[in-house]
């Protein structure tokens, strides 16, 4: 396949696949309990299918299919897309960074399939010339079933200006699959509490109840750092906001 090397443990792919779903399916991770696909943390308008499942939760969707058909159930149950917790949206001197339409000048993914560990490094580059790296890693916890982790890093090749860093749970989520693009999932509560934010939401008809909490720490070389809440209807989170310089690392 396209830009995928042979490894005894790993899953290699270097540059952008030109079916990035292909590459999202490839690259997901999982533990039994919960799994999640291998959609980027950034902002990516392309092709993709962002997808993160709960053992055990479904919905009963109703088909498009009528009486007609001999044999079609009335319902179809559907795994459903829960909580998208790895969404990280980067803000590069006030401008959304969008993966699939800034230059990359260089990209690795790598699934570990010994350590399970997921990860991707990456070179971007504004029309100035200007160059920053942004490297991640991610695992969905054998030791706690409920728990995945994600540690991300932003550092400047010869970059100077201001970065804005949003990590998030987004519940305002739909399924690619619905049958008549209804959304399964009801917000029950968000908020914010001393270290973490969370939100929750009950799947309509079956009522299955998730909540997710996301706590985030942060590490800038002692620099100052602005923090500020975001909130809307479903989506709740952080905005970190600094200087970056040459060679420095958030």
């Amino acid at each position: 396949m396209e830009g995928f090397k042979i490894d005894t443990w790993k899953i290699i792919q270097e540059g952008l696949n030109k079916n990035n779903k292909v590459s999202e399916s490839i690259f997901s991770i999982g533990n039994g309990h919960m799994g999640v696909r291998g959609n980027f943390e950034e902002f990516y308008s392309g092709e993709s299918l962002q997808g993160s499942y709960l053992g055990g939760i479904y919905y009963p969707d109703k088909t498009k299919v009528g009486w007609w058909k001999n044999g079609y159930p009335e319902y179809f149950a559907k795994v459903l897309n829960a909580v998208n917790w790895i969404g990280i949206d980067l803000y590069i001197n006030n401008d959304k960074l969008d993966l699939h339409k800034v230059k990359v000048s260089q990209l690795n993914r790598v699934l570990n399939m010994q350590t399970g560990i997921y990860s991707k490094e990456l070179t971007i580059e504004n029309d100035s010339g200007q160059k920053l790296e942004l490297r991640s890693e991610r695992f969905c916890s054998l030791a706690n079933k409920e728990l995945g982790c994600i540690k991300y890093s932003i550092k400047s090749v010869n970059f100077v200006g201001t970065i804005k860093v949003k990590p998030y749970l987004d519940f305002d989520i739909k399924n690619a699959d619905s049958n008549y693009d209804e959304k399964f999932w009801q917000l029950t509560d968000q908020g914010f509490n001393e270290n973490y934010f969370h939100n929750s939401a009950k799947t309509k008809k079956t009522n299955f109840l998730v909540d997710a909490g996301c706590v985030v720490e942060t590490s800038f070389e002692g620099q100052n750092i602005e923090t500020t809440p975001i909130e809307k209807k479903g989506l709740i989170g952080y905005e970190y906001q600094f200087t970056l310089t040459k060679n420095q690392s958030f």
